[in-house]
């Protein structure tokens, strides 16, 4: 048997408790594997003096689908720049092609990446790019936050038929999670010009049920069908001042379900109206709520400066943009199901609004006491790139350099957040545990995220320096699936990942009834909808 053995490197690895101990990873047929007995066919590779920790987890961000490839022909300039693959300082736009992420991704020691917001409609499209990416794991969240059927059984009040519905529909389109965006509020801005559900206990237009209840019913389904990561919640109001009483009223509304909010620091805000003159921080309150119930997780979200792309599928939040912005915009009805806005934006260290989102998100990281309640993410592109994920780290590990970026933005951030007032700094554990093994456990995968026996050979070596932001760039070597495909900092040949999805049994005495809906309403056959496992060879179902 053939082994590769990495030697002599410095491990992180939270989910062992093993924190900055020297060690040998030992890897055969892509998996991590106890140290064999006797003589062996080994390759070594002596990675003494760096830091070893396994391949990092992006659960939320927006890299496939048509909502992606409208981004894309919007603005090409976007795209890949130059050939976007060789060295951490080639140029990359905010929406490049699906074989530069993925190369991009793994320079930056990535492994896995899960897209957020994919409708049904869409799923089969997602599979067939998820077929191009390499070196990641991929997965995708499917829409049904504002699915009229989903809405009409929680009408109904009845639980038992939304559950079979969720699972028929996960199973269906190949995803691996429920996502909830601006429940109800979307459904209610394609029904009517500047529709929508400010409040979680407006009536959605059209049904007999609200946004309290749409967040409630779903989360209940979905955890009574034991799914590896129940819901994941993009709360209404999301980027409008005075949001935080929204966001903390959706946090109470779950009432001790298993659930994750995303993209945090756009839903807590301070304030009221158009007006920014009395916007501010309001993490304090939301973080005091998080770190009192162990039942919720979320991610960040974070702003970085510079120019990106808006992508979501909140429609009348891609209008808000526009409007506040004056850029070129894009919205699509995706019919029965959902919606999204796209347009260009650029955040500015010197504009109040844009630099007080980049304090909140970083407030958010510090002021969670427990780093497996809290995720990195940038929301990509929505907060910015994910190429400015070794930067996060930097402003999270080095206190002085935080507060000298903070003195250069606007100063009335300083007034409005507490970000001077937080001197705390991760630790390389920490790190390791907001990138790599606390996305694994909130997304129920067992085999991600560590490093001990049985776990996916997904490993990353980087060569220390004491600027974070630079050790973070790009790796010395990444290990995917047990195959080298970063080594002395260049790429080797790529290997294809999987697809990760999820499986439910559930009642199928109900598929007769969803299926005559869907004939009654929608204007495709039933057969042609969902089914995107192509490439089922690649699809692993959790």
């Amino acid at each position: 048997m053939s082994y590769l053995k990495l030697s002599g490197g410095t491990i992180y690895d939270p989910v062992h408790n093993v924190d900055g101990v020297v060690g040998d990873i030992w890897i055969e047929n892509g998996k991590i594997v106890e140290a064999p007995l006797g003589e062996t066919d080994t390759v070594t590779i002596d990675v003494s003096g760096r830091v070893v920790m396994a391949g990092a987890v992006d659960m939320h961000c927006h890299i496939a689908g048509p909502k992606v490839n409208a981004a894309r022909k919007m603005q090409p300039e976007q795209g890949r720049i130059g050939n976007g693959l060789t060295a951490p300082g080639d140029p990359m736009g905010s929406v490049p092609d699906i074989m530069t992420t993925g190369y991009r991704y793994t320079g930056l020691g990535y492994t896995s990446c899960f897209d957020a917001a994919v409708t049904p409609m869409g799923a089969r499209h997602v599979h067939h790019e998820f077929e191009r990416v390499p070196n990641l794991d991929t997965g995708f969240y499917v829409l049904v936050g504002n699915n009229h059927l989903a809405m009409e059984y929680i009408a109904k009040q009845d639980i038992a038929g939304l559950q079979s519905f969720l699972a028929w529909l996960i199973n269906r389109a190949g995803a691996f999670a429920p996502k909830l965006v601006n429940p109800g509020g979307v459904e209610m801005w394609k029904q009517r010009a500047g529709g929508n559900a400010r409040d979680l206990d407006q009536v959605i237009d059209g049904f007999q049920v609200t946004p309290r209840q749409v967040i409630q019913g779903i989360a209940e389904a979905a955890n009574r069908l034991d799914l590896p990561h129940p819901v994941h919640i993009h709360c209404n109001n999301l980027g409008i001042p005075g949001n935080w009483s929204t966001t903390l009223e959706t946090m109470r509304s779950l009432d001790g379900l298993s659930a994750h909010l995303t993209h945090i620091q756009f839903h807590s805000y301070g304030g009221s109206g158009d007006s920014d003159s009395g916007l501010e921080s309001k993490v304090g309150p939301l973080a005091d709520y998080i770190n009192a119930h162990p039942n919720l997780t979320v991610d960040v979200g974070q702003v970085m400066f510079g120019p990106t792309t808006s992508m979501t599928a909140d429609g009348p939040l891609g209008y808000f943009l526009q409007r506040l912005s004056g850029e070129k915009w894009y919205s699509a009805d995706t019919e029965l199901e959902s919606g999204c806005g796209i347009s260009p934006i650029h955040y500015r260290d010197k504009n109040f609004v844009n630099a007080l989102q980049w304090a909140i998100g970083l407030e958010w990281y510090l002021r969670v006491e427990n780093p497996w309640q809290l995720v990195m993410s940038s929301d990509h592109p929505n907060g910015g790139s994910f190429l400015a994920y070794p930067q996060i780290i930097r402003l999270l590990m080095d206190a002085s350099f935080r507060k000298e970026t903070l003195k250069r933005v606007h100063p009335r951030v300083m007034k409005t957040s507490s970000l001077l007032d937080l001197d705390r700094e991760y630790t390389l554990s920490e790190i390791a545990i907001i990138t790599r093994a606390g996305p694994a456990r909130i997304l129920g995968l067992n085999n991600k995220g560590h490093l001990g026996v049985g776990a996916d050979a997904d490993v990353v070596v980087y060569t220390p320096s004491p600027d974070f932001e630079e050790m973070f760039s790009w790796p010395w070597m990444v290990v995917k699936a047990g195959k080298i495909v970063v080594q002395n900092g260049e790429f080797q040949d790529p290997v294809a990942g999987k697809t990760l999805s999820v499986s439910r049994d559930f009642d199928t005495g109900r598929v007769g009834q969803i299926e005559d809906w869907f004939s009654d309403h929608y204007s495709i056959s039933v057969r042609h909808y969902g089914h995107g496992r192509v490439g089922a060879h690649r699809i692993e179902v959790v």
